[in-house]
């Protein structure tokens, strides 16, 4: 801790009061990240791909009976709505809105929903996209050697088409951790509120907030090298 603090006492553009503050500053916001952000980030990405693939699957079945066509529509009307409409407003929605109908959430469960219900309307299309990037011989070939459907689209369809999407996947997960800032909104007590309350009584705006996208890039640093170990995994069954 006195390292850290002498090493930040010497850059130029610091005093030894501002590093002091953004020192103390640095436990709260890690704690924040710690006890909300990532768990927020890790739930609602979970639940998202359970919905994602939800989605993406009746949106590629074939359309048999007038129940798969009604979930077929409503499906994309799910992910239409998601998408054309700003995160921060579906976010206000749940927590600000179902009151007004009598169902009142705590915010850390408003912001599970929101995100789930966002991440799972664009990874769906992501996963929608990589089945259908498989080419029609691969259904050929295993029709040709007697599997239905079914075992056609769980033994050789989706493994290649999940690892397809696991690059774009990735992708989405890293801007999770970035969009749980929004959560602050609602009161959850994650990193960017953290900060918000600090700079709020320091009026250290500029270095609080730095320390706060810094904390953001490190984490989301550590993800991308994961990400690139995983698509190495992946790549060797390509």
């Amino acid at each position: 801790m006195t390292l850290l603090n002498n090493l930040l006492s010497a850059l130029p553009f610091l005093d030894s009061q501002q590093a002091s503050m953004l020192i103390d500053a640095f436990w709260p916001m890690l704690r924040g990240a710690i006890s909300n952000t990532i768990p927020l980030t890790l739930i609602a990405f979970f639940f998202g791909m359970l919905i994602a693939v939800t989605v993406a699957l009746i949106r590629v079945v074939p359309r048999t009976n007038p129940l798969y066509s009604l979930a077929y529509y409503l499906a994309r009307m799910y992910v239409s709505a998601i998408r054309g409409t700003p995160l921060l407003v579906q976010l206000f929605i749940i927590f600000y809105g179902l009151p007004n109908i009598g169902i009142k959430l705590d915010p850390f469960p408003s912001a599970v929903i929101a995100f789930s219900l966002n991440i799972g309307a664009y990874a769906s299309e992501t996963i929608r996209a990589a089945i259908l990037s498989i080419p029609k011989g691969q259904w050929e070939a295993s029709y040709s050697i007697g599997m239905s459907y079914a075992q056609t689209f769980r033994r050789s369809i989706m493994p290649q088409a999940m690892r397809v999407s696991v690059p774009p996947l990735s992708n989405s997960f890293i801007s999770l951790v970035k969009d749980t800032s929004l959560a602050s909104t609602v009161l959850v007590t994650e990193l960017f509120r953290e900060a918000q309350n600090i700079a709020a009584t320091t009026y250290e705006f500029l270095w609080i907030y730095s320390e706060a996208a810094l904390i953001y890039w490190i984490i989301c640093f550590v993800l991308s090298l994961a990400q690139g170990r995983l698509e190495k995994h992946f790549s060797r069954y390509g």
